[in-house]
């Protein structure tokens, strides 16, 4: 028993540092502030604001509810615990090491939230797919890469809404540009910033010969406000042109899209996803907003991450993770090196081993 009340006392100092660093007794003030704001009778008014601090509130509240269950059960059990020790009763330490195994299995899965801690981790994600090298290859490639994180985003219960797309006349996408809506989303999808190299057997060359095909991924935060961002009109050009319609149609319909292009970076973004020309407009200033703050911070921090309207090239040598189907299974990413055979399940959504892989790695991972 003395050997199990030492784990618990572990887990215990654990939990508390782990509470510390996550400043929870301060995040359950922020928790009290936002109960009390969606109370007030002009809460619903704006409601697209109010759906946000309600998501964001929901989340709060879970995550906090989460961690004081486990604190509790923990000093629960050591008290449980030392009281039997004290009246010398070994009937129950069966017990006591089950409890304690899902103390400890509860506390490794909400531990990852400590790699889930930076300042931009809770928030949306603007991602773009962009096809590379490869031809045919490289937009079906693109299209596989879409998939994967719409069946990544569902399975997280993210929504995803596609905000504008290109598609090949043969096969998958030129580019698709993705708004993804859920807790934590950008902690989970940084991971996916890069360049993603395919090796297979081409379904598009008749002699079945191996192709190697390469596509973008460009994943920044979505900023709240576009006030986060200083932008002068000035530096602006937006041109309006016909939107190809929802649903992926190609019938010309309404000057209802929009590209906006900040002249001084060169940074372009279209929205053609709404009806209105005047919400395209204000998704893709937020969108704008975004990539020019990412900028900002990659050139404070000295990184070299180009986020303007010219790529990174999406070609040999640049990339992030390699999925090799022929001929062998492999998923390999290239700054971890963490690897799988698992390259359907991969391509099916199964990205948290790879997500983690890259989160415990990182530098930046718990002071971004």
């Amino acid at each position: 028993m003395n050997e199990l009340i030492d784990r618990i006392r572990n887990l215990k100092g654990k939990i508390e540092r782990t509470w510390a660093f996550l400043n929870l007794d301060e995040k359950q003030k922020e928790i009290r502030e936002l109960e009390a704001k969606t109370l007030k009778p002009d809460f619903w008014i704006d409601q697209a604001v109010a759906r946000k601090v309600s998501q964001a509130l929901a989340g709060m509240q879970e995550e906090q509810k989460e961690w004081e269950t486990l604190r509790n059960g923990t000093d629960e059990l050591l008290e449980f615990a030392d009281l039997a020790m004290r009246e010398k009763d070994v009937s129950v330490e069966e017990d006591v090491v089950k409890k304690l195994a899902d103390l400890e299995d509860a506390f490794s899965k909400l531990e990852f939230h400590v790699l889930l801690s930076g300042p931009h981790d809770r928030k949306n994600v603007i991602m773009a797919l962009h096809a590379g090298t490869g031809g045919v290859d490289a937009m079906d490639w693109t299209g596989m890469l879409l998939r994967m994180y719409l069946r990544f985003s569902e399975k997280r219960g993210w929504r995803v809404t596609v905000l504008d797309e290109s598609r090949g006349q043969e096969a998958g996408y030129k580019s698709a540009l993705l708004r993804i809506e859920g807790a934590y989303a950008y902690g989970y999808l940084k991971s996916e910033a890069g360049v993603h190299r395919l090796v297979r057997i081409s379904p598009f060359d008749a002699e079945k010969m191996r192709h190697t095909s390469f596509a973008l991924v460009e994943v920044l935060p979505e900023l709240e406000e576009i006030e986060e961002m200083k932008i002068e009109p000035g530096d602006l050009r937006i041109d309006t042109f016909l939107s190809s319609g929802h649903g992926g149609q190609s019938v010309q319909t309404t000057y209802s899209a929009v590209r906006v292009v900040h002249i001084p970076t060169g940074i372009t973004v279209s929205c053609q996803n709404e009806r209105s020309q005047l919400q395209n407009k204000e998704i893709a200033m937020r969108i704008l907003a975004s990539k020019l703050k990412a900028l900002e911070e990659a050139k404070r921090e000295e990184e070299k991450q180009l986020l303007r309207g010219e790529y990174t090239e999406a070609a040999w040598g640049n990339q992030a993770r390699s999925y090799v189907l022929q001929p062998y299974k492999l998923v390999k990413d290239h700054r971890t090196e963490y690897e799988t055979k698992q390259v359907d399940e991969v391509l099916d959504g199964c990205l948290d081993d790879l997500v983690e892989s890259y989160l415990k790695l990182s530098p930046g991972s718990k002071s971004q």
